[in-house]
């Protein structure tokens, strides 16, 4: 039996084995050699039928009209270049209630080069770090343990475990991202995550202790492949967590800004539940969490696995979502007036300010700001420009709305009179950040859950 514990010093041999149940294209490439989609690239399926339960769709959730891919930044010598734009139309499943978009383009188009560094955020690295002591403790994780994460980015989090000496394996499909994670000592996959994958995994000897999925659920298409993908990889007492933003708080809040192409589903722990169920996992405990403007953290473990009781928090929490309708279609009906009372009162100040002789930029380059500029019809004219610390996105432009991205110092060489702080998840670690705009009078606005100006 092939044993696998990719993040020791000493890896050669084992990758050397590994590679006969993983195929050579799930390994970094080079830029150079990834070449385009073959014909073996699966296609998007247009669905008029639930992702999960194949129950028909017909339920409107929200409508935010058209738009581009939110982290397909434009480079300059494309200004000229068209776009493709597709509807951003939700729909709730009267069975599940899975909310959940079409899927129009495959995955490989969104993810094999993505613009999202996880590693840019000082308070992400902060909550992963937490995260990672915390779970340790908790599953008394040690050098014989076996860690996998989902979707693992840059390596914001396995860095953390590593740091522990406890053996990871990273699975990423974005490769530039990857490369990243690969050069902080990273054993990284860079692949696709599903049923095939975890039994050549399993079949190389691979038994996970942790399976750790953070705002990766909600990318993915086919749900029901990736989930009976952990089932596989899980080891008999092994433990899932997964976090996601949790819809009630997404439906309180109005973060429909949150809604994008790469977010297939978005969830409420009632619909996890049914899904991990359906793959014969039991989820045991759940935790809720501030990131991303209110998620949940779920703990799943295999049905047969009874060393671990469900949690009261379980109970407690579904209870809260039955008292507030999420099983009714009723509560998913009176979404779209919240957005569009965000679109007209973000335009009203917008434009007041620019008769005004104000002047704005953004900060931020996030998918939730791009939702937010395309679904509003805002341009270079309202907003002349917005900031982001990824270096990626500088010298780019925002998709639809052709916005330049710069470096945060333009900030203080424009001196605007109000910035626009796009990812507004994390608007206070940004205001810090960029405090001195106070010394111009510069002002922060953040438009979602409403328009607030702040100091």
């Amino acid at each position: 039996m092939l044993e696998i514990k990719l993040a020791r010093a000493d890896t050669s041999d084992r990758c050397t084995s590994f590679r006969q149940f993983v195929p050579e294209r799930t390994l970094w490439p080079s830029a150079s050699s990834r070449g385009p989609m073959t014909s073996e690239t699966r296609q998007p399926v247009r669905q008029s039928r639930c992702r999960f339960c194949d129950a028909p769709l017909d339920a409107t959730f929200v409508d935010l009209g058209l738009s581009p891919l939110c982290e397909s930044f434009v480079l300059a010598s494309a200004l000229n270049d068209p776009e493709t734009f597709y509807p951003l139309h939700v729909y709730v499943c009267g069975e599940c209630f899975l909310v959940q978009l079409e899927e129009f383009v495959p995955p490989e188009e969104i993810f094999r080069e993505y613009a999202y560094f996880s590693s840019f955020s000082d308070s992400w690295l902060a909550h992963a770090r937490s995260y990672v002591e915390s779970i340790s403790q908790r599953l008394a994780l040690d050098q014989a343990s076996q860690v996998v994460e989902l979707a693992s980015n840059d390596g914001y989090l396995l860095q953390y475990f590593v740091e522990r000496d406890i053996p990871v394996l990273g699975i990423e499909p974005a490769a530039n991202v990857a490369k990243v994670a690969e050069e902080r000592g990273i054993e990284t996959l860079v692949e696709f995550f599903g049923a095939d994958l975890a039994a050549k995994l399993v079949d190389g000897g691979l038994r996970a202790d942790l399976v750790i999925g953070n705002n990766v659920l909600a990318q993915v298409p086919d749900i029901n492949d990736f989930v009976a993908g952990i089932a596989a990889i899980l080891g008999q007492t092994g433990v899932v967590t997964m976090e996601f933003p949790h819809l009630a708080r997404l439906v309180e809040e109005n973060q429909f800004d949150t809604i994008y192409h790469e977010h297939f589903s978005y969830f409420s722990l009632g619909t996890a539940r049914r899904i991990f169920a359906a793959h014969g996992m039991t989820l045991f405990d759940v935790d809720q969490i501030a990131t991303h403007g209110g998620s949940i953290r779920i703990y799943a473990r295999h049905d047969a696995d009874d060393s671990k009781p469900v949690s009261q928090r379980v109970a407690s929490l579904l209870r809260h979502e039955q008292e507030q309708g999420l099983d009714t279609l009723a509560y998913y009906r009176t979404f779209t007036e919240k957005a569009q009372k965000v679109r007209y009162d973000l335009l009203e100040f917008l434009i007041d300010a620019k008769r005004a002789g104000k002047r704005v930029a953004g900060y931020g380059a996030p998918g939730k700001g791009n939702t937010l500029l395309n679904y509003c019809g805002i341009r270079p004219d309202l907003l002349e420009f917005t900031v982001d610390r990824s270096t990626y996105k500088h010298g780019r432009y925002l998709p639809g709305t052709r916005i330049p991205i710069h470096e945060p110092s333009q900030i203080f060489e424009a001196r605007p009179d109000y910035v626009l702080i796009l990812p507004w998840n994390i608007k206070d670690e940004i205001m810090e950040q960029m405090s001195e705009i106070a010394e111009w009078g510069g002002r922060f606005v953040v438009a979602i859950p409403e328009l607030q100006v702040l100091g």
